[in-house]
């Protein structure tokens, strides 16, 4: 007679268990970082595992051109973002590009005369009132003749749905004149037509937009955009915050800290983080941390993320009102960013004031500790 095994339940069963203690948030986060720092060297690009290099204030990207100066500002230097990177909109841009607009291009919209490359780069220096712009970038695929000259500039961007894309953006319009300047310059023609291509991620239709080279545009508006960044880097002066569409506010990386969030603020540099916030996605903590040498959390994300406060150290509360300093572990807090820890100092003079972490770069920078 067979005797019957106890049945272990998976609470019990130390396997189980274990499985269930790796597949959370923050594994998947590391596992995801490490596999693109994995993909950086097998590829080739090492560099970009590194901190992002801090361009020149001459030097623009096609993508940038007629954004919001201060987001453009904040991130070329590299400000802490806010939100975690929109991979997935960038990883289906990317499939979607790769796996249905090129072959497209390359088996329904080429002739037996024409082909088409996956990318070109650019690097075109342009005079201006104010002194030489540059702009440097890769374009999407391109349609070129049999010895590879580019004849027709192929923008591709995807969006949620189209129902509502009745004209290509404007900065999108200023990205593609980049490319007909740049091509045109390094390869000694004189290209005038391209197009920009929107798809639709859920219902995967296009919207295709005819765009022709237009001097006044690229010379009143563009340039002039690029020529008032480059004013604001060399002057080491915040930029205002003048986005081109309302919504790019409310999707920005760096709302918070430009003052356009629930925080009170009114603008801050580039260094530092916020106090009292603690939002910050754990990647965006971490490539800071690691960009920055002797950069040290905020009191509010030493609370958040105590493994990488003892690892990199935290910066001491610190009371406005009277001056007063602690450090992190004297004083006891639920990590409530709402109900900042009260000042005991001034509390016990009648005062009631609130600790905070110290505050970021003034707004009027003077460099900022970074060479921009």
């Amino acid at each position: 007679m067979a005797i019957e095994q106890p049945r272990i339940s998976n609470r019990e069963n130390p396997s189980i268990s274990g499985l269930l203690n790796e597949i959370s948030a923050d594994r998947f986060q590391d596992w995801y970082r490490e596999r693109q720092h994995r993909q950086n060297i097998e590829n080739g690009t090492p560099y970009f595992n590194g901190p992002d290099h801090v361009p020149d204030p001459e030097r623009h990207s096609p993508s940038s051109l007629l954004q919001c100066h201060r987001k453009v500002f904040y991130r070329q230097c590299n400000a802490p973002a806010e939100q975690p990177d929109p991979d997935g909109i960038f990883w289906f841009g990317s499939r979607f590009e790769e796996d249905i607009v090129f072959p497209f291009l390359e088996r329904a919209v080429t002739d037996p005369n024409t082909y088409v490359r996956n990318t070109m780069w650019i690097d075109t220096s342009i005079e201006t009132d104010a002194g030489e712009v540059r702009i440097k970038g890769a374009t999407d695929p391109v349609i070129v003749d049999e010895d590879s000259v580019p004849i027709l500039p192929i923008e591709v961007k995807t969006k949620s749905s189209l129902d509502h894309v009745d004209s290509p953006n404007r900065h999108h319009r200023a990205q593609v004149h980049a490319y007909l300047v740049g091509l045109s310059e390094k390869y000694d023609v004189d290209l005038r037509d391209a197009v920009i291509l929107y798809g639709g991620r859920k219902s995967m239709d296009l919207k295709v937009f005819h765009i022709e080279f237009d001097d006044a545009f690229w010379e009143d508006v563009v340039l002039e955009w690029a020529r008032e960044h480059t004013q604001y880097r060399l002057d080491d002066e915040l930029p205002p915050a003048t986005p081109e569409y309302d919504w790019e506010c409310e999707f920005c990386d760096y709302r918070e800290r430009c003052g356009k969030g629930e925080t009170e603020t009114n603008g801050f540099g580039p260094e530092g983080f916020l106090p009292l916030y603690d939002e910050y996605p754990r990647e965006s903590v971490v490539e800071y941390l690691e960009a920055n040498q002797g950069a040290k959390l905020t009191p509010t994300l030493a609370h958040v993320h105590p493994d990488l406060a003892e690892s990199h150290g935290s910066q001491e509360w610190h009371c406005p009102a009277c001056g007063t300093t602690k450090a992190v572990g004297l004083i006891d807090w639920d990590g409530d960013v709402d109900q900042a820890p009260a000042c005991k100092e001034c509390g016990s003079n009648g005062i009631l004031a609130t600790l905070s972490g110290p505050m970021p770069d003034d707004p009027t920078l003077s460099g900022g500790g970074r060479d921009v």
